[in-house]
């Protein structure tokens, strides 16, 4: 049979121009039918169908079709009825968008659905009542009720048939193609020979097979009344604006009728057989045969009205005209177009290239014409625009160079414009999110950071937090923190200080010796979990500060010398003579490092005084012959600091009869013997003052250009190498005191390893006398044991001077590089 090969024919229909592919299918198919391979049919791989996600959207509210992916193929969803998709016209096409993404694409696909023979011609009456006077004339027309078969073309209504040798039929095709029988007297009826007849009457379609319906007409035959109403038109036409208001007249019908009295008065009204959706819009006038808008019109439902009319008369039988009626409705612009988003917006990443499909876009508009017609745009301000795929179809791009740390998201507004009078304008938002690249690096809310801790401190304590920020999200503003590898002393950073790889918290491994390092600079790298991942770089400077840790240390009488500092006066001393003087010092800075000498124990406390200040000793009287001539003195010597720490020297003075008292004051006249000796002192006391000048010149000079560059740094440090000279151990030490009323300079020079001179002045301004002393040479290595409590040991193969402020004072002391 024709219909099961229709159900395995399938013709497909190929069309090129703007991609558009049309399949041809038979109503009625089976779900699971196979309409075609729509795979190849795009040039495809039925291998990557399935990552692409190729899918089916179609713009009706039912799926009809699939897609298989498995075989790329397209195949029927659901049942498919012509006539309730498409009524009575006589093409039946079903528009599909093929939408494959990754990359984003669309495309059109047609599916014509072809009508088949499953549906008879039927009447909605099946039987049909006619009155028929008997003198009517042959050839008289009566029109009947059509038939309605909702197939198309060949399968559609074809024709009629009439079983009665006194009435035959004819088919009027009006201009909508709808076949209208008519009842033709075709001899004169006689009542008394027959009253009625029953009349069967078959509508035939074209279909193979051929279907058919039937209706009974009954025809009652009637006497008298034989002039019936006859409209001056066949047809009557008009148009009316879909915009007319109930109660505007439309146009207006009318009949004449030739006989008299009741006979002639004529009634108008709708064809017996008019649709309620006529009915719904327009009423006629029984008295006056205008037609007027009931209801409301719309064109894009009914664009053209074809009804029946009638003319009655008032007479015995009833005589009928028949006319009919065809109203035109004109399209305005009361439509507003429709935006729809064949495909979800994609979130497109923020350094996506200009032009990157976002989303698919159609626009459509119920009106015809110019009203119909749309113009779609994006609005001003946003980094996006349209570009215009087929017909109403367009994609969504981008225009610009997008960043997700200024906009996140966008709700892209898009505005269509229809081109009628006055035209009429919609809008849709598109919310389009940018994805996060890593773009952007931490940032530190410092780039350098100042932190303070004791020495001493206990290992493992928290210092400081430092912190950095990342515009980027997610995993891009994943931060960790690291100390980079540096080196304090040929010693890792690492050994020194821990950092907190999520928090960023700094704690020392260590505990600190003022004395060694003053400082530690170290660097803080931020990185973030990007990738590529990005990172930033911070200093911290952790300064050490000071503490009272250190003791005094003794310079003289020197630890070398003994326990012990044994000294000699003779008995003839004088009030006020310089017996000997304590020299110390401390390796701690500020006021821990201020010394004061007390005397703590004497064997005789009225005989000698300790000079808080300079630790000089002296006498407090003149000796007399009955104080013993062994004196031992405990001087105590304290710093500063907070506690304070102390030491003692004991001194043993051996008072000895014979024994010269030194001039102390050089404004009384000397001997002749005593200016002989005076000179080689004079001449000593020169060269060392000169010493002590070109030492002062350079350590000034030295301290104002560190001055320059530490910009007020409590210390500063100068070294030059010594490479060009022969003996490259050679060192240089200069120390300059001016705290408390005594001054003194000390110079130290020679091999670290071998014996230096070292010579001493001490100036003492609120003395009795003006002092000179010229300390003996000593060694280097003795003088570094005495300074080992100030971890003092001075680098080889270079000149190193330090300058450190204590109480507005200078002193030049090893600093470590």
């Amino acid at each position: 049979m024709w219909w099961t090969l229709c159900i395995f024919v399938i013709v497909l229909l190929w069309s090129t121009a703007e991609s558009q592919i049309r399949y041809t299918i038979p109503e009625e198919l089976k779900e699971g039918s196979v309409v075609g391979n729509i795979a190849k049919d795009l040039g495809l791989e039925v291998s990557v169908i399935y990552d692409r996600k190729l899918r089916i959207a179609s713009e009706s509210s039912k799926q009809y079709f699939t897609v298989d992916l498995a075989k790329g193929e397209l195949v029927v969803n659901h049942r498919i009825d012509r006539e309730t998709l498409c009524g009575q016209n006589a093409a039946c096409l079903l528009p599909l968008q093929v939408v494959i993404e990754n990359p984003l694409q669309q495309h059109r696909v047609e599916v014509e659905i072809q009508d088949i023979n499953d549906n008879a011609p039927h009447f909605h009456l099946k039987e049909i009542q006619l009155t028929i006077p008997e003198l009517i004339a042959p050839g008289t027309r009566f029109p009947l009720e059509s038939a309605d078969d909702p197939d198309v073309g060949s399968n559609s209504l074809h024709t009629y048939t009439l079983n009665n040798d006194f009435f035959r039929l004819n088919v009027k095709t009006l201009k909508d193609g709808r076949k209208v029988p008519e009842l033709i007297v075709e001899k004169p009826l006689d009542r008394e020979k027959q009253a009625n007849y029953r009349i069967i009457l078959k509508a035939l379609d074209g279909g193979n097979p051929v279907k058919s319906g039937t209706a009974l007409i009954q025809v009652t035959v009637q006497d008298i009344n034989d002039n019936e109403p006859k409209f001056g038109q066949t047809l009557y036409k008009a148009t009316v604006k879909e915009s007319a208001t109930i109660g505007q007249s439309v146009l207006s019908i009318m009949a004449s009728d030739f006989d008299e009295g009741p006979n002639g008065e004529v009634e108008y009204f709708f064809g017996a057989h008019t649709s309620d959706s006529v009915k719904e819009a327009f009423g006629v006038n029984s008295l006056t045969g205008e037609v007027t808008v009931i209801g409301h019109l719309d064109y894009e439902d009914v664009k053209i009205y074809t009804f029946d009319v009638s003319a009655k008369d008032k007479g015995h039988p009833e005589l009928q005209g028949h006319s009919s009626v065809q109203i035109d409705i004109i399209d305005e612009n009361d439509n507003e177009p429709e935006i729809k988003l064949t495909s979800m917006p994609s979130p497109v990443r923020e350094n996506a290239t200009v032009g990157t499909a976002v989303a698919l876009i159609n626009v459509k508009d119920l009106d015809s014409g110019d009203n119909g017609k749309v113009q779609l745009s994006v609005a001003p301000g946003y980094p996006f625009k349209l570009k215009p795929s087929f017909d109403d179809h367009y994609s969504l791009v981008t225009d610009s160079i997008l960043d997700r740390e200024v906009n996140s998201e966008y709700d892209v507004k898009i505005i269509a414009t229809d081109l009628g009078s006055p035209p009429l304008t919609t809008s849709k938002y598109v919310n389009v999110k940018i994805l996060d690249i890593n773009d952007n690096a931490p940032a530190f809310t410092h780039a350098v950071y100042d932190v303070y801790v004791r020495e001493n401190n206990p290992a493992g304590a928290s210092l400081f937090s430092v912190v950095a920020t990342d515009k980027d999200q997610d995993k891009n503003s994943m931060l960790t923190y690291s100390i980079a590898d540096t080196k304090f002393q040929d010693i890792p950073a690492s050994s020194y200080f821990y950092i907190n790889a999520e928090n960023g918290t700094i704690y020392s491994m260590n505990s600190f010796d003022y004395e060694k390092l003053k400082l530690f600079q170290i660097i803080v790298q931020c990185k973030d979990q990007g990738t590529p991942s990005l990172s930033s770089n911070a200093t911290v400077n952790v300064f050490v500060l000071d503490q009272n840790d250190n003791i005094p240390a003794v310079i003289y009488p020197s630890a070398i010398m003994g326990s012990v500092s044994h000294q000699r006066m003779p008995r003839s001393a004088k009030t006020g003579h310089l017996v000997t003087k304590v020299t110390a010092v401390d390796a701690d800075s500020g006021h821990n490092a201020w010394i004061s000498y007390r005397l703590a124990e004497a064997t005789d406390s009225s005989l000698f005084a300790v000079n808080l200040y300079t630790g000089e000793v002296r006498t407090k009287r003149s000796v007399s012959e009955q104080d013993y001539a062994s004196q031992r003195l405990l001087i105590e010597i304290k710093d500063n600091g907070e506690p304070v720490q102390s030491t003692t020297v004991i001194v043993d003075i051996l008072i000895e009869d014979g024994l010269h008292e030194p001039i102390s004051d050089f404004r009384q006249k000397a001997t002749e013997k005593d200016k002989k000796n005076s000179k080689i002192t004079f001449y000593l006391i020169l060269s060392l003052a000169s010493v002590s000048v070109l030492s002062l010149l350079t350590f000034f000079i030295l301290f104002i250009k560190c001055a320059k560059n530490s910009r007020g740094d409590a210390s500063c440090c100068i070294r030059r190498d010594s490479d060009g000279y022969k003996n490259p151990n050679r060192n240089l030490q200069i120390q300059l005191n001016t705290d408390g009323p005594i001054k003194y300079v000390e110079v130290l020079g020679g091999d670290m390893m071998s014996q230096s001179q070292s010579f001493g002045s001490y100036l003492s301004p609120m003395s009795e006398f003006s002092d000179l002393t010229l300390v003996k040479p000593s060694s280097t290595l003795d003088f570094k044991d005495t300074l080992r409590g100030l971890d003092a040991s001075l680098p080889d193969s270079a000149w190193t001077f330090e300058c450190q402020q204590v109480r507005q004072a200078h002193c030049l002391k090893p600093n470590y590089i």
